[in-house]
């Protein structure tokens, strides 16, 4: 249960939320009238924010501290930006960035965690459930889902399959992972940096690369598959069984 205040309390903290919510509307009017579409009064922005003409603000939006919004960009709904730069023409949907530089016409989302030092150029795509930090990614790489990339120097026009993970911390010191261009890098690929992919190489899905990858080749460092004949059996007859047991229930 809540602790009771008194009425002269409750007046006083709704006197300041009043002019809270007062000082931040003024903002929104202030870009709005400068050009930047905003159509809810759920978007919060600090009064550093600089915004172009032409960018659309959704609502759940919060842009933080020295955060700079190029034209024609489409940022939100439900995304945070603090100390960051996103260039023209970028979209960010329900993400959050931290100080980092995203380039134009980038696609950022949803649910992608940019953490500082990241810095992208012309359309980078970092999709779904992604993380980056203190990485570097040049023109047109694609990183669409559950992946993580840290302390990395990205070459262009590269691909990662989902999964991809940067192993660059040892419990000691991080070291950086170099990936040239026009990578393909497989589902389920651990990088253990510090370690090289050269251009144009592949990555075999499922592998961990602890060795450099030279330009053109293929890099596959998994074990050869062993099967084991019946090996489920006696395990599947139980769990089966169980499971039978269930479903007869929930059809009565």
């Amino acid at each position: 249960m809540q602790n009771s205040i008194s009425e002269q309390a409750r007046a006083a903290a709704l006197a300041q939320l009043d002019a809270a919510e007062a000082a931040c509307e003024d903002i929104l009017v202030q870009h709005i009238a400068n050009g930047v579409v905003i159509n809810s009064r759920t978007v919060q922005i600090d009064p550093e924010v600089v915004i172009a003409p032409g960018a659309v603000i959704l609502a759940g939006t919060i842009l933080r501290g020295k955060t700079v919004i190029g034209a024609g960009c489409v940022i939100g709904p439900n995304t945070l930006i603090e100390d960051s730069t996103v260039d023209e023409g970028t979209t960010v949907n329900a993400s959050q960035i931290y100080g980092s530089h995203i380039g134009p016409h980038n696609n950022i989302g949803p649910f992608t965690h940019v953490r500082v030092n990241t810095v992208t150029d012309y359309g980078v795509h970092l999709g779904a459930y992604v993380e980056t930090k203190n990485s570097n990614f040049a023109r047109g790489n694609t990183v669409s889902h559950l992946t993580y990339i840290g302390d990395s120097d990205v070459g262009k026009y590269c691909n990662f399959g989902c999964g991809t993970v940067t192993c660059n911390y040892d419990g000691k010191d991080k070291f950086r992972t170099q990936i040239g261009d026009y990578c393909f890098i497989g589902c389920n690929t651990n990088l253990v940096a510090p370690v090289k992919v050269g251009d144009g190489a592949y990555t075999a899905a499922g592998s961990t690369i602890t060795k450099d990858v030279p330009a053109q080749a293929l890099g596959i460092a998994r074990e050869r598959q062993t099967n084991l004949d019946g090996w489920a059996e006696s395990k599947m007859e139980a769990y089966i069984a169980k499971k039978q047991k269930l479903e007869n229930e929930q059809s009565k």
